[in-house]
């Protein structure tokens, strides 16, 4: 059939070539004068041609580039007006504002803020607190309780302070209803006098909306009341603090300030430049002391000029720990107030909210039938709680680009409801991150999980793309670093997402799914379009550095395993072993939602069964030579880093640092890629290995091999014996996903051998040993090193189970929470 095809094509190119020569002949009979109109002709014809298709190609530059900020067309996941006070008068007030220790804000646009700054008085003024930084050097700080909705409480401890931090929301009128703060002071584990602390609160508009103070005496800031659209009128009160009883008052000293602001995300710039230590604390019948306070604004260096962005109003208490300060916040809609939310009143309902907080988490988790003792069943109250206290609501624009612009374009405005990885270090949305978090939350609010999947999809631009991290306003983007601010077109993330679907789908209201299906279609067409890889059913993550001379492997953030080993130098012809996974994944879930909905399953379901076919997927990804599943591209092993010679300095210059770069040993030629880790693991992570499959006894041994993947904390996240094991990757860049533990991974690995436990197949009893057996080690590394230091980790080591990375993370690593609940 072949060699017919092959002869008719050859008969084709021999007709047209003596069909070509005739109508030359009958050219050269015309003559000459005809001849040159002719050509004439056929040149102003090609120069059209010429003209018109660079033309084409210019519109169609511009029109992908157009598509590429233009949202995608479908009607929103999200139905307008559904976070706004009226829909959802629940979830409008929160502590939306990860970024700070203490602050809650409303779901607006334009929101009015409000928070918690505190000082510790010393010589040269102490250090302001207010975002989360990790340089602050806190001892411990995070939610133990948080409903994610009405109620928290938090512990801070910053040296020798401690501070809680507690609110309750209060329901009522038609703008979100009451809340009240309670903030309690005291000194821990020091002698001789307590230094004096400064507590702030403040509340500042964004752009919209009024304030107005009311004094008394001059100095103390009593109330703001204010209005806005979303809002209405308010009233903001901050109450004479007390002992920490409650009941006996707190001598104190008061200052206010009343400023311009830059912008939210200065608010930390306005009160430090405002503080002077001309004030003295004076009470009676002890010695006086002079102490910092806000004083004049008189604007910051480099803003003259530039046009305020709201006001701020900020109320300054002075005191000697121990004591207890109230704020209230009430809605002027409120026609019937059973009284303030203060003192008695405040204490009732919450302890109220935490006698429903724990028994609501027992009733989810079943922690305590499971016999994990009070400390542990505390331990992941904290872990989910920290969750939910990082969530945020996010409104701006994205900076990204296409390959077909010479400069990044912002993006329309949009709004973001989501979780965050990290308060300190990641305090916005990351995509394949926010998957992971759903899994969690889906079990605790199944209907808060869905509304942030529908934030999620309404990011979804014409092209069926999501950005991969969100930083949307002026407050996200001042914690990201220039190189990490634009989002490339091209660069996908995994779909994670549809794990926390897969888990909603059996609840998810029909009018919910309809919403999102035509959305769900167009990214994974996305994916479909863009991330294909060289051959059929292959797939290749988009992105990776395109100089690998910078690096001993180039990153691929595209997989979110950012600098785990793949092909040493990127080209089209690499096939991504997690990436089919993913698809694999995707075609499933698309295929569930779409027979939930009546809509035609059959491309999805067959998609599916290609993915998933154990003999394809072992003719494209097993390496009989390393005995593993694995990537496939143009690979050299004898790969390394080495010290450049440095250049002699110029006279009377000091001599440049010395610095690693790559020197390839050995040409590199087409040839699966010799890493053992995470990535060799997916088949059997998202449960594509049949049961009685012939690899999977090898993959198991892998997991439980000591020198490979296994360890006494976890799986580590690359083998103790593949060549880039704990290798960095530049001179300043430490090895990532190269050995650390990871606990996305490791619930990944659990869900899996708990399935594979659960089924029939040769490996049943094999599965439940090490099920039994990771999932003990994890949670008891988690639970020893949140005791230790007081919080949950990033990652953490293989060799001593140590917390490591950025803290807090109670992003992917508060999956812990359903690892001890057994919940996959």
């Amino acid at each position: 059939m072949a060699g017919e095809r092959r002869r008719r094509v050859g008969d084709g190119l021999r007709e047209r070539t003596r069909e070509r020569g005739s109508r030359r002949e009958r050219e050269q009979q015309r003559g000459p004068g005809r001849g040159r109109t002719a050509l004439v002709v056929t040149a102003a014809a090609a120069a059209l041609a010429l003209g018109l298709a660079a033309a084409a190609a210019e519109w169609n530059r511009w029109s992908a580039a157009a598509r590429l900020v233009t949202p995608h067309p479908a009607p929103p996941a999200l139905p307008p007006g559904s976070t706004g006070p009226l829909a959802s008068p629940h979830r409008f007030w929160g502590t939306y504002r990860p970024h700070v220790y203490f602050g809650m804000k409303t779901r607006s646009p334009r929101a009015l803020v409000t928070g918690l700054m505190w000082l510790q008085q010393g010589e040269g003024g102490g250090s302001l607190r207010h975002t989360c930084e990790q340089g602050d050097g806190l001892s411990r700080y995070g939610w133990l309780m948080h409903d994610g909705e009405n109620f928290g409480v938090q512990e801070i401890h910053d040296g020798g302070l401690f501070l809680k931090t507690e609110f309750v929301k209060r329901p009522g009128g038609e703008h979100g209803g009451d809340w009240s703060w309670r903030v309690t002071a005291r000194m821990e584990g020091t002698g001789g006098p307590a230094p004096l602390l400064s507590l702030f609160f403040y509340v500042a508009t964004d752009g919209q909306g009024t304030l107005e103070p009311h004094l008394e005496n001059k100095s103390r800031l009593a109330a703001v009341t204010g209005t806005s659209e979303e809002l209405g009128d308010f009233t903001l009160t901050f109450l004479r603090p007390t002992a920490e009883n409650g009941e006996d008052p707190k001598y104190a000293s008061y200052n206010y300030l009343d400023a311009a602001s830059p912008g939210l995300h200065r608010l930390t710039e306005v009160v430090r430049s405002s503080l002077s230590n001309r004030f003295v604390f004076a009470p009676p019948g002890k010695p006086r002391r002079r102490f910092f306070a806000v004083d004049t604004f008189r604007g910051l260096p480099g803003a003259v000029g530039e046009p305020p962005r709201g006001r701020l109003l900020l109320h300054q208490v002075t005191l000697e720990p121990s004591g207890t300060v109230e704020v209230t916040f009430e809605s002027g809609s409120v026609a019937d107030r059973p009284g303030r939310l203060a003192g008695g009143a405040l204490s009732a309902a919450l302890a109220q909210h935490t006698a429903a907080f724990e028994q609501r988490f027992e009733e989810t988790f079943g922690l305590g039938r499971k016999g994990f003792p009070a400390s542990q069943r505390r331990f992941a109250q904290a872990a989910l709680s920290d969750m939910l206290g990082g969530m945020g609501y996010f409104h701006g624009r994205s900076l990204v680009q296409s390959p077909l612009q010479e400069h990044p374009v912002p993006a329309p405005e949009a709004a973001l409801f989501t979780a965050v990885p990290s308060r300190s270090f990641f305090p916005r949305g990351f995509l394949w991150d926010e998957g992971f978090h759903q899994l969690l939350l889906a079990r605790w609010d199944p209907a808060l999980s869905r509304e942030v999947i529908a934030h999620w999809l309404d990011l979804m631009n014409a092209e069926g793309w999501i950005p991969r991290e969100q930083i949307l306003g002026e407050e996200a983007r001042a914690k990201v670093p220039p190189e990490f601010l634009l989002q490339h077109s091209e660069t996908a993330n995994p779909p994670t997402l549809l794990l926390a679907l897969q888990r909603l789908l059996p609840d998810a209201p029909l009018p919910y799914l309809r919403r999102l299906f035509p959305r769900l279609r167009a990214w994974y067409d996305w994916y479909n379009r863009t991330q294909a890889g060289p051959l059929p059913l292959t797939f290749r993550w988009r992105g990776r550095d395109p100089h690998p001379e910078r690096f001993l492997n180039p990153k691929t953030l595209a997989s979110g395993l950012d600098d785990y080993p793949r092909a040493s130098h990127p080209s089209p012809d690499e096939r991504h072993l997690d990436l089919r996974c993913w698809m694999a994944l995707a075609s499933r879930v698309l295929g569930e939602v779409a027979e939930r909905l009546g809509e035609p399953s059959g491309p999805y379901r067959e998609m599916e069964q290609a993915l998933s076919d154990n003999r394809l997927l072992e003719q494209l990804h097993w390496a009989q030579e390393l005995g593993a599943f694995a990537d496939y591209g143009n690979h050299s092993s004898a790969v390394g880093l080495r010290w450049q010679r440095v250049v002699p300095a110029a006279p009377g210059r000091p001599p440049p640092d010395p610095q690693l770069v790559r020197e390839v040993r050995e040409a590199p030629r087409p040839r699966f890629v010799g890493a053992l880790g995470y990535v060799s693991l997916f088949p059997l992570l998202l449960q594509l290995l049949r049961p009685d499959s012939p690899r999977l006894p090898t993959v198991l041994a892998t997991m439980r091999n000591e020198r490979q993947l296994w360890t006494p904390f976890g799986l580590r996240s690359l083998a103790r014996d593949s060549p880039l094991y704990m290798q960095r990757n530049t001179q300043h860049d430490p090895p990532y996903w190269r050995g650390p533990v990871w606990v996305n991974i490791n619930y990944l690995a659990l869900r899996a051998l708990h399935g594979y436990a659960s089924t029939n197949g040769p490996q049943r009893e094999r599965a439940a040993e090490l099920y039994r057996e990771l999932r003990h080690n994890l949670v008891a590394n988690l639970y020893r090193q949140y005791t230790e230091s007081g919080f949950l980790w990033e990652q953490y080591s293989d060799s001593t189970g140590r917390g490591q990375g950025c803290h807090p993370f109670a992003g992917w690593s508060a999956l812990v929470v359903l690892v001890m609940a057994e919940d996959y």
